[in-house]
């Protein structure tokens, strides 16, 4: 229900509605902390790894992942970048503080900066422009953030908004990266759309913006590149994941409801380029991300509120769902996600 216009309502009835707008408010507030401060599991011991938050204008901070403790699937989530109003969140990785962290741009630009050049700030605070220290172009913006392969991998996968798939060894992205290469063309398939590190015997999973996905053998795709997946004009890619043919990954949708989809019941095709087949319906998937029985998934949403809870809460299945409820939202949007392994 909206309020209705009280410009012709005597004073003292508008100061009575104000006291009464205030008291629930307050109310509501108490509410929400109950709540967040029931559902939260003790955090991790103090680690390295970082949460990296980056809006899209590119205002970013770093945070030790243990000072952000787990809630229950469903929970709100704790507010976390303050970022400049109108500048959303937009990006979320975890990366170790002595690693790299690679930026590409929407023109299939490459620039990398060490992840302790990133403001460290606590969980809700402003970060600081990270874009600044790049040569933008007046007309290029961010598109992807990932971190290097200091955490292991041997190859980064890159796919564009149009399907293509890349494979790029991780030599040649390390700190000797000159600023500005240029690792994907978009006239050739759009801006960078999801990476992901793998092994190079992996199963890669490729899923767009309606939950339309593939599965193929990491194998079958070049070096140089080829067309991973047919995309909808109407459509993009907005995720891809390294995982095994038992493995699984978590998909997210844009209202916050999520899916753990085993590969044992997405059957793999032959060969790249092939259109895809429903993964999880929903109207809006934002990503995916492999996972495992030890991983933890966090999830930031357009108001910057940022959400930590383990994967195994999610039901796992073979079949097409609509997911389940990973974060509570009111008038908000999930925008992000990222995933990490982490030992019980």
């Amino acid at each position: 229900m909206e309020r209705p216009d009280l410009s012709g309502a005597a004073p003292d009835v508008l100061m009575y509605i104000a006291a009464l707008e205030a008291e629930l408010e307050l109310l509501r507030a108490q509410e929400e902390a109950s709540h967040s401060e029931a559902l939260f599991e003790p955090s991790e011991p103090p680690t390295t790894v970082n949460v990296i938050t980056i809006s899209a204008a590119g205002v970013a901070k770093r945070t030790p992942r243990h000072f952000y403790g787990r809630q229950r699937r469903g929970g709100m989530g704790v507010f976390d970048l303050d970022a400049p109003e109108g500048d959303a969140p937009a990006f979320l990785t975890l990366a170790e503080a002595d690693a790299g962290l690679i930026v590409l741009t929407n023109q299939g630009r490459t620039f990398r900066t060490p992840v302790a050049d990133i403001v460290e700030r606590e969980v809700r605070s402003r970060g600081e422009p990270l874009v600044a220290r790049f040569p933008m172009r007046p007309d290029e913006r961010l598109a992807l953030i990932t971190p290097d392969a200091s955490g292991g991998g041997a190859f980064l996968v890159l796919v564009t908004e149009r399907g293509h798939v890349r494979r790029i060894a991780r030599q040649y992205l390390g700190a000797g990266l000159q600023a500005g290469t240029v690792l994907c063309d978009p006239r050739e398939g759009g801006a960078p759309a999801a990476a992901c590190w793998s092994s190079g015997n992996d199963e890669l999973f490729i899923v767009t913006r309606s939950g339309q996905a593939i599965r193929f053998a990491e194998r079958l795709a070049p070096v140089r590149g080829c067309l991973g997946l047919r995309v909808d004009p109407n459509d993009r890619v907005v995720g891809v994941a390294a995982t095994t043919a038992e493995g699984g990954v978590f998909l997210l949708a844009q209202d916050g409801k999520g899916t753990v989809r085993l590969m044992s019941g997405f059957t793999a095709n032959k060969s790249p380029g092939a259109g895809g087949k429903v993964a999880m319906k929903a109207e809006t998937i934002v990503g995916a991300v492999a996972v495992d029985d030890h991983s933890d998934i966090f999830i930031i949403s357009r108001l910057g509120k940022i959400i930590r809870f383990r994967a195994s809460e999610t039901p796992a299945k073979e079949g097409v769902v609509q997911g389940v409820n990973c974060m509570n939202l009111r008038a908000d949007e999930c925008v992000a996600l990222a995933g990490a392994s982490i030992a019980l």
